[in-house]
């Protein structure tokens, strides 16, 4: 029997990397996921792996950005599998750029994605979650909320994300509502590798030299956060809450 047995997680941002390895490693543990993303393409790809471990993926076309969307997506979630017990904001988008090249759309497109996004998405699950008067809630914050050159965008909204997770686990504890944010390092996925070679570089190469800065010698795989977000969404995290958990591979990357 897995440690999420008889739950439903609610994964934005499920269609590929992270996501999708969160979502997958969630269904091994028993659990249901709603997949929500813009990728429903993706999504559908993702519910078939769940079906292969005995599990049901619900696929979702949802903007997190967008209030209505989201709304809408988690009353559908909750009202199809009768449940939500975790969300994992895991929803993303990069638009890297230094300082002075960087757009006011560059800006808000992060900001609303990564920030708005999991406001609006822990807002809609906290009614389900108060009601049965249980709930998790993880956020994925990373390594750049401590600063990263060409990233002062995304670098803000993570480090945002910490203070939104300090917060909902203040507020949403009395009602045996856990929060926490996991901050990745360098991972190993599409999204990393379509940078490198937006920026000319050989994405093998970038991994390579990566790893060398490492302690523990190689870069992180999507399946590494999914193993900590799935503790985190079980009983035995019931005690954390408010935390920020580096996955790097060392104290920082």
């Amino acid at each position: 029997m897995g440690r999420l047995e008889g739950r439903v997680a609610f994964v934005t941002g499920a269609g590929r990397g992270i996501g999708a390895a969160t979502a997958l490693r969630m269904a091994e543990e028993g659990a249901r996921v709603a997949l929500a993303d813009l990728d429903t393409e993706g999504c559908a790809q993702v519910a078939t792996e769940l079906s292969k471990v005995g599990s049901e993926g619900l696929v979702l076309h949802c903007n997190v950005a967008d209030s209505a969307m989201v709304q809408h997506a988690v009353d559908k979630a909750a009202s199809h599998f009768g449940r939500l017990d975790i969300l994992v904001n895991n929803a993303g988008v990069l638009r890297d750029n230094l300082l002075f090249k960087m757009s006011e759309e560059d800006w808000d497109t992060v900001m609303n994605v990564h920030l708005k996004g999991a406001f609006l998405c822990s807002r809609a699950v906290q009614k389900y979650m108060v009601e049965q008067k249980y709930g998790r809630i993880i956020s994925l914050s990373s390594t750049s909320a401590l600063g990263n050159r060409g990233q002062s965008n995304y670098s803000t909204a993570k480090a945002g994300l910490q203070g939104l997770t300090r917060t909902l686990a203040i507020e949403l504890g009395p009602f045996g509502i856990t929060a926490n944010a996991v901050a990745p390092g360098f991972i190993d996925t599409e999204m990393t590798r379509s940078t490198a070679r937006r920026q000319g570089y050989d994405p093998d190469v970038v991994i390579e030299q990566a790893s060398k800065t490492i302690p523990v010698r190689r870069v992180g795989q999507p399946r590494d956060i999914a193993n900590v977000i799935a503790f985190l969404a079980s009983e035995d995290a019931g005690f954390l809450s408010g935390q920020v958990i580096y996955v790097a591979g060392g104290p920082r990357s």
